[in-house]
């Protein structure tokens, strides 16, 4: 290598520690045998680990955020397969334009996103509602399902379709024989980003969930009430979480990548 590629690569690393780095303190002050949050730690102890699987209140927000984040892949991608089939395959005025608005969610900044859907929400009586948090939490996923799973089909070998349908296999018959099989890396990818998306989502919680209480909303209630090490025995956990669905993410578009190649 060359000392320029070497010194990028000694930044590039420096970098990426440095964004960790908060990462890497939070894992110690999750096993800290300190009554407050202290770094580093006098001592190990799973106490706080004990106190949030111990804790009702924990336990119920979430087992909502888990509820509200499977919704929320289930309709993001109920949704976002017949939208990428859409606009990878038709042909229709307009399709420019829905395209552009498909991914507006992932531009608009979230507070105005939330106090926008707040206003829409309270007049159809869903605030406070979990089925209302995982439509709204929808909208926001929706956009990374239709940009994985049309990047699926735009790989897809339109032969093995052709050949079908000339042996009398009806559109329907295609599309779950044929297609589906082909881009279901894409689709796990897809249903894992929109379950992540609304698991680990604050702001439009805090506007639409009322009484409700998601895992990142009792966290938030949490460091304004009283900070303790349960918190960041909580955030180990969720991170933990994040982690393995977005390792499963990425195993599962490179195997639609690999198969796309082949």
């Amino acid at each position: 290598m060359s000392p320029a590629r070497s010194a990028l690569c000694v930044l590039v690393g420096l970098v990426l520690f440095f964004l960790a780095l908060p990462i890497l303190i939070v894992f110690p002050l999750s096993v800290s045998s300190a009554p407050y949050l202290q770094f580093p730690p006098p001592g190990f102890s799973w106490q706080w680990f004990g106190r949030y699987f111990g804790d009702p209140d924990w336990i119920d927000a979430t087992i909502r955020s888990l509820q509200i984040a499977s919704a929320t892949a289930i309709l993001a991608l109920a949704l976002g397969i017949p939208l990428a089939w859409s606009l990878a395959r038709g042909r229709y005025p307009g399709r420019a334009i829905i395209e552009r608005l498909m991914v507006a969610p992932m531009i608009v900044p979230a507070i105005i996103f939330s106090v926008a859907i707040y206003g829409l929400f309270a007049k159809l009586k869903l605030i406070g509602a979990w089925y209302g948090l995982a439509i709204a939490h929808t909208i926001l996923a929706l956009p990374f399902v239709v940009i994985l799973v049309r990047a699926g089909l735009t790989g897809l070998d339109r032969n093995l379709e052709a050949a079908a349908e000339g042996l009398g296999a009806g559109r329907l018959v295609i599309f779950r024989r044929i297609v589906l099989p082909q881009i279901a890396p894409s689709l796990i990818s897809a249903a894992l980003l929109a379950f992540i998306t609304s698991f680990d989502e604050l702001v439009v919680a805090l506007f639409l969930a009322g009484s409700q209480m998601t895992l990142p909303k009792k966290m938030f209630d949490n460091i304004l009430i009283e900070i303790d090490p349960t918190i960041a025995a909580v955030s180990v956990l969720q991170i933990l979480m994040i982690a393995v669905a977005l390792a499963l993410a990425a195993r599962f578009g490179r195997a639609a990548q690999d198969l796309q190649i082949r």
